[in-house]
């Protein structure tokens, strides 16, 4: 099996729930780190949306691997930031036996 060509760095965010003074709360993402990733687009398709087709295209991020428990390690709820784009994650899991590096099933999010 090849290694990755890890070319992009993206920014690994985690979701925080900030208080709003007024005893509720709003959600931002807070910057875990830096990685170096590479990213594939898999099959994508076509959904009927309110207006028009909406096309969906899942993505498979792959990483190095860090620990678990380590904050480099992305996990499920945790989004790739790259620029404007970003990324929410979906899924983690190793990527060959010796767990070098890590695959992440995502699908992009549209900023509006």
């Amino acid at each position: 099996m090849a290694a990755p060509r890890l070319n992009r760095r993206l920014v690994l965010e985690a979701p925080q729930r900030v208080p709003d003074g007024a005893g509720g709360f709003t959600e931002s993402w807070a910057v875990l780190g830096r990685l170096w990733a590479q990213i594939t687009p898999r099959s994508g398709r076509e959904t009927a949306g309110a207006a028009m087709p909406l096309a969906r295209v899942p993505l498979k991020i792959v990483v190095r691997a860090a620990p678990v428990g380590s904050d480099a390690r992305p996990r499920p709820e945790q989004r790739f930031r790259d620029g404007t784009r970003q990324y929410r994650i979906e899924a983690v899991t190793e990527d060959d036996r010796d767990a070098r590096f890590l695959v992440c099933f995502a699908q992009e999010e549209q900023v509006a």
